[in-house]
């Protein structure tokens, strides 16, 4: 028999999420963000899910679009990153793929083409990641706009916000404004700003196309917020087995180099998770989980393979008793701020040997 560590999927929160995400953005459609196997939901699993409510998907790379296919899904599909090399292009025409272009070297990459994608132009206002400047747009936009091959396969601008996650941070509207005065010569072309976060933004536009990414999978895209109080629903709970059950006498010490000491009689358990799994190596002491529908919370060093955890306020936990690392009890917001790190890592870093479970 397998062991009993499972990542379990509820689709329905995830339908959830991306309507509150509808919601939120106003006039603005949302291609929903399943890139990185679907924030590690499974890609095919997510698509599957959002089938009938997405118009549109993106995705980061060539595999990931292709996977939709292979889902049996024929949605449009934004390429966020666009072609890595040349023969790229021609797929992308061929499967209904949308790349969002650049740099020069993917404009000659297009223009080399007899049909051409849709596709979109990548606007850097401020992330400094990719895209053109906004000065130089004019350059770029005539040409293709002139051209036979490409006039009528432009479908508008992509930016990102560096800073939406801080509500009080100006970067945001100043990446807005700075987005408006680059386009404004072709108000017939679309426009997709909003990631997660902005969806949060208090009169933060979100123009004609959103891109709704973490927070379809119930993590906060907002510093300082959890998914839950955002309105959104856990959709990966990630459960493992306490496999072991003992009182530690006043003094024992826990784990590798002994960091965590019992200060009195312990009731301690032993479960079937770790870094291998993806768990977090460093959430230590104190980083919440549950069991039997109450909180606990971890003791001592995270292992390969195991952890320990307190048990103290449920002393009727017994060996097999499932004990849930994050989910619906347990924000994986709380666990990632124990371990230094955020949401998105910790969803997109459960390994292979987890099985995901649907429902």
């Amino acid at each position: 028999m397998p062991r009993t560590t499972v990542a379990r999927i509820d689709t329905s929160a995830i339908r959830h999420n991306y309507r509150l995400a509808c919601e939120r953005a106003g006039p603005a459609r949302a291609m929903a963000v399943i890139k990185a196997d679907g924030y590690g939901h499974g890609i095919a699993a997510v698509a599957k899910a959002l089938a009938e409510d997405a118009p549109r998907y993106a995705v980061a790379c060539l595999e990931e679009a292709l996977a939709v296919r292979e889902a049996g899904l024929s949605q449009p599909v934004v390429m966020l990153q666009g072609p890595h090399q040349q023969d790229d292009m021609a797929v992308f025409a061929r499967q209904g793929f949308q790349p969002v272009l650049h740099s020069h070297y993917q404009l000659e990459w297009l223009r080399a083409l007899q049909t051409a994608p849709a596709f979109w132009l990548k606007v850097n206002t401020g992330m400094n990641r990719l895209g053109f400047p906004p000065q130089d747009l004019a350059a770029q936009v005539e040409p293709l706009l002139n051209a036979a091959v490409t006039r009528s396969a432009l479908q508008g601008f992509v930016t990102h916000f560096s800073c939406a996650d801080d509500p009080a941070s100006p970067e945001t509207a100043e990446q807005t404004r700075r987005l408006c005065q680059a386009t404004a010569r072709w108000p017939h072309l679309e426009k997709s700003v909003g990631n997660s976060a902005a969806h949060f933004l208090a009169e933060q536009p979100l123009f004609d196309w959103s891109r709704p990414g973490i927070m379809l999978y119930g993590s906060s895209p907002v510093i300082g917020r959890t998914g839950p109080e955002l309105g959104l629903r856990a959709a990966m709970t990630l459960e493992a087995p306490l496999i072991a059950t003992r009182t530690l006498k006043a003094g024992d010490r826990v784990g590798y180099g002994g960091s965590w000491v019992a200060e009195r009689d312990t009731r301690m358990g032993m479960v079937a998770v770790g870094y291998g799994d993806g768990y977090p190596r460093h959430a230590g002491t104190d980083t919440p989980a549950a069991v039997r529908g109450r909180r606990i919370r971890l003791i001592g060093r995270v292992s390969m393979d195991m952890l320990a955890v307190d048990l103290s306020s449920v002393p009727e936990a017994r060996d097999g008793d499932s004990v849930e690392l994050w989910g619906p009890q347990v924000s994986v917001d709380e666990v990632a701020a124990h371990a230094g790190t955020i949401g998105y890592e910790l969803l997109t870093g459960v390994t292979a040997r987890v099985p995901r479970l649907y429902r």
